[in-house]
C-alpha cells in the first residue's frame, strides 16, 4: 500500500481534529475555556466551567471529529485498498487526535484526546471497547477523579491491543499489524503524556474531583 494513502489519511484526520469542539461551544456561551478552570478545551473543563449539556455536545463533537475522517478515509480507499483500508481508518483517527492535541493554530491550548481517541477505539479496535469503558465508569465512580480514569484506560488500550495481536485477534491483516499496533501504543503514550499535570496533581493530593455542576 502506498505510503501517500497512509499520509492522505493522516492530514484528512488532523484536519478534522482542529475543530476544538469545547472552545468553541464556549465561544458560543462568551467563555473563553483556557481562561477558565483547567484551561483545557476538552469535556472535563467544558463540563465544569459550562454544565453538563455544553460538556455533553463537546464529547459528541470530540468523537465525531475522530469519527468522520475515518468515515471520510473509507469511502475514498475501500474499493482500491480493500485490505489496508482498516489501517487507513487508524491513520485518519490519529491524525485527528494529533489536531485535537496540537493545533496549528492554538497549539498551547490543545486538548488531551481521550474523546477522540475513543472515537479510534470504537471504530478501529472494537475489541478493547467493553473493558475500556466499565474500568472508566468503575473509576470515576469510586474516586471521582476523571483524569485517573482517563490515564487508566489510555494504558489500558495499549497493553490490551498488544494482547489481542500476540493472540492473533486485533483484526488486521498480518502485513498492517504492527503498524497498527504502533498507531495504538503512541495514542496511548500520548494520552497519558497529555496528562502528566493531571499526574502531578493526583500525587500531590490537589487534583479537582467530578461534579455535574458547573464551578464546583
Amino acid at each position: 500500500m502506498p505510503v501517500s494513502v497512509r499520509i492522505i489519511s493522516l492530514v484528512i484526520g488532523y484536519v478534522c481534529g482542529l475543530f476544538l469542539t469545547g472552545y468553541f461551544v464556549g465561544k458560543s456561551s462568551g467563555v473563553d475555556l483556557t481562561e477558565h478552570g483547567s484551561g483545557n478545551v476538552g469535556t472535563t473543563n467544558t463540563l465544569r466551567i459550562l454544565g453538563v449539556p455544553k460538556g455533553a455536545l463537546t464529547l459528541l463533537g470530540d468523537f465525531l471529529k475522530g469519527a468522520i475522517p475515518a468515515a471520510i478515509v473509507y469511502a475514498l480507499f475501500f474499493r482500491s485498498q480493500p485490505e489496508g483500508v482498516r489501517l487507513l481508518m487508524t491513520y485518519a483517527c490519529f491524525g485527528a487526535v494529533l489536531g485535537h492535541d496540537f493545533p496549528i493554530y492554538m497549539l498551547k491550548h490543545g486538548g488531551k484526546g481521550i474523546a477522540t481517541s475513543a472515537a479510534m477505539v470504537a471504530i478501529c479496535f472494537p475489541r478493547a471497547l467493553p473493558l475500556l469503558l466499565v474500568t472508566f465508569v468503575v473509576l470515576v465512580f469510586f474516586t471521582r477523579y476523571v483524569s485517573l480514569g482517563s490515564i487508566t484506560i489510555a494504558i489500558l488500550f495499549g497493553v490490551q491491543v498488544i494482547m489481542f495481536a500476540i493472540l492473533g485477534d486485533l483484526g488486521y491483516f498480518n502485513q498492517y499489524l504492527i503498524e497498527a499496533v504502533l498507531i495504538a501504543v503512541i495514542t496511548s503514550a500520548l494520552a497519558v503524556w497529555k496528562h502528566k499535570s493531571n499526574i502531578e496533581r493526583l500525587l500531590s493530593g490537589t487534583e479537582n474531583k467530578f461534579s455535574l455542576h458547573p464551578n464546583k
